[in-house]
């Protein structure tokens, strides 16, 4: 029986026509019902360029031009719009595979296509060989253009090329979509699992997603298998499960006691880098002592970014945004008495509940109230959290859930400047992400998800991206 439904499974998973050594895979199962994501797109692309339609929709297929929203597009090439589509994005260049309506009228408008590739190449002669048509080309600018055709199923080719040096990667592209229109596509199971009208895939990161959306929403579920991510617990009672979402981010998560190692590990780093004088051993030894003796239950809130931070230190990037995490502790006299040697470290203020640690940049804020503390880079956020901590926790239905404010992060993009970029390029994709999306964002409504473990290792998310109502 079990066989029985796996094999079940299988075939109803999406079957991409994926070329070997794929760095990145887009399988649309069926083009013609890719509406919804397609209205998302349209929309956000008005204040948002890198999101239109046509940005995207030009990188479907090597040498035609398809729209899935002119159905005309593919039946004018040949094309089945009700059928998949697969773009498999190699290092080498890209194969795209389609099913056919029309072998014939595809034939006609490649060649047509192919000859504006090179003015040297009078014509297209295709080559049949025990039912396989294929057609390779060189391009005027360097590397090569064609397609393999079999039945009714076509996998179109193109080659980055080394310039007007034949590098032979054309000719190894052309291999590889004759096997692919010559073979069954093989089921992804990862897909199968996952809701979905268009799926993205990138095999050496372990990470597979579904995209769908609407007018007014944009739905991405996703596994990753090298996510940098702790390991969470099941879905369960928090402390900190009514409490309201507010801020930037605001995130609750039950970790595993390897991710609660994890975390306090990231902690003993941060307070490494942004205090080189505070005694490494003593640092390494509190962190241990308080991750044995928290539960796993945390809080994370980042509630916004200070104006005109100094985003060019190690210290001025952690400052910069004002955030606090709350962790549930199993023993707080035992935590208490973990943190005392913090009283002798360099900057220190012991405090009626906590320290506070002076360091360039800033304040790190400590404080132990009932059974849960709060470490923070804002006294304000900390303090805050730790008194509107509800007497009684609820139920969360997945191991994480977040919600983001999508304006207060358009408003935090904007702290980084071009000369932040100019003194540091790693800043240089904030600052982009910040132009191109920024305006976007501010329109946004919210952004909501949430986080599992999967069995064996893995992580499974979702995320909602909401637009208003009415533009």
């Amino acid at each position: 029986m079990l066989c029985f439904v796996l094999a079940a499974s299988l075939a109803a998973a999406p079957a991409p026509r994926a070329a070997t050594a794929t760095e990145t895979l887009v399988h649309i199962p069926r083009m013609d019902a890719i509406q919804g994501l397609t209205a998302f797109l349209e929309r956000a692309g008005q204040p948002s360029a890198m999101l239109r339609p046509d940005v995207w929709f030009a990188e479907l297929h090597p040498f035609l031009s398809i729209d899935p929203r002119q159905p005309d597009t593919f039946t004018r090439a040949g094309i089945d719009p009700a059928t998949p589509l697969t773009l498999s994005v190699l290092a080498s260049g890209r194969i795209s595979c389609t099913r056919l309506a029309d072998p014939k009228l595809f034939q006609e408008r490649a060649a047509a296509m192919l000859l504006s590739a090179n003015p040297k190449v009078t014509e297209v002669k295709p080559t049949t060989s025990a039912g396989l048509t294929s057609v390779l080309v060189p391009r005027e600018s360097g590397g090569d253009i064609g397609y393999a055709l079999k039945g009714k199923e076509a996998c179109a080719f193109a080659s980055e090329g080394g310039g007007f040096v034949d590098d032979g990667q054309g000719k190894v592209l052309f291999k590889e979509a004759s096997r692919l229109v010559s073979q069954a596509p093989k089921a992804d199971a990862r897909m199968g699992k996952l809701p979905g009208t268009l799926y993205v895939s990138i095999p050496k990161r372990g990470l597979t997603v579904g995209l769908d959306g609407s007018a007014t929403a944009l739905q991405v579920e996703g596994t990753g298998t090298n996510l940098p991510l702790p390991a969470f617990q099941s879905s369960g009672t928090s402390p900190y499960g009514t409490m309201m979402p507010s801020g930037l981010l605001f995130s609750r998560a039950r970790l595993t006691p390897a991710g609660v190692s994890d975390v306090m590990d990231n902690v003993r780093s941060i307070i490494q880098r942004i205090c080189p004088d505070c005694p490494k051993a003593e640092v390494t030894s509190i962190t241990r002592s308080v991750s044995g003796r928290l539960t796993g239950n945390v809080l994370t809130v980042v509630d916004g970014v200070r104006p005109r931070p100094n985003l060019r230190t190690p210290e001025g990037r952690f400052f910069a945004p004002r955030q606090a995490l709350v962790a549930e502790m199993t023993d707080p006299a035992a935590v208490k008495s973990a943190l005392a040697p913090l009283a002798k470290f360099p900057g220190v203020r012991v405090l009626e509940d906590g320290y506070a640690l002076d360091v360039k940049g800033g304040t790190l804020i400590l404080h132990i109230r009932g059974r849960h503390l709060a470490l923070g880079n804002d006294e304000t956020v900390a303090s805050s959290l730790l008194s509107v901590v509800p007497a009684q926790g609820a139920k969360l239905p997945h191991a994480v859930t977040f919600t983001v404010d999508p304006a207060r992060v358009a408003s935090g993009l904007k702290q980084v400047s071009l000369m932040d970029v100019i003194s540091d390029k790693r800043l240089a994709g904030i600052f982009t992400v910040g132009l191109e999306l920024g305006p976007l964002l501010t329109q946004s409504k919210d952004i909501e998800g949430w986080l599992d473990s999967l069995p064996g290792g893995g992580h499974r998310f979702s995320s909602r991206w909401t637009l208003p109502a009415t533009p």
